[in-house]
């Protein structure tokens, strides 16, 4: 039976997302990564945190079956209720469908649109979570 564990070692995580996402190093990045059988298979990593929104990153290794509840309430509990953010951001190549899709499967809605600003000369897109929209954790 395979074993999923949660973790919280920054340092690998980043290792680990940057290989599916171009994101670059900042002080004070948190992360958490999901193992599953010692294997990572996901991180989410955090910046940016300025007391109202955190800036989140979440990176996958393609067809794995990752996306657990456990993970997922962790991975927006760290934000909403151990930073006290009212509401988490991330931007997404606007060419990127599928992250764009997985963006908003989970609940993000799309806030605004940086034309031009894409690594491919198209757009990116903004998306948000307000805490009292998430799904994850109690808003309350």
């Amino acid at each position: 039976m395979s074993e999923w564990t949660i973790i919280s070692n920054p340092a690998r995580v980043f290792g680990f997302v940057q290989q599916h996402v171009p994101i670059y190093a900042t002080g004070g990045m948190q992360g958490l990564g999901l193992e599953k059988d010692g294997e990572l298979v996901a991180g989410v990593l955090y910046e940016g945190f300025n007391g109202v929104n955190a800036w989140m990153h979440v990176g996958a290794t393609p067809g794995k079956r990752w996306m657990t509840k456990t993970f997922l309430r962790a991975a927006f509990v760290y934000p909403f209720v151990q930073l006290g953010c009212k509401r988490v951001s991330g931007y997404v190549e606007a060419s990127n469908m599928v992250a764009r899709e997985f963006d908003e499967h989970l609940g993000f809605k799309q806030e605004a649109v940086l034309q031009g600003a894409a690594s491919d000369g198209g757009d990116v897109i903004l998306y948000v979570m307000r805490k009292e929209d998430c799904p994850y954790v109690d808003s309350k």
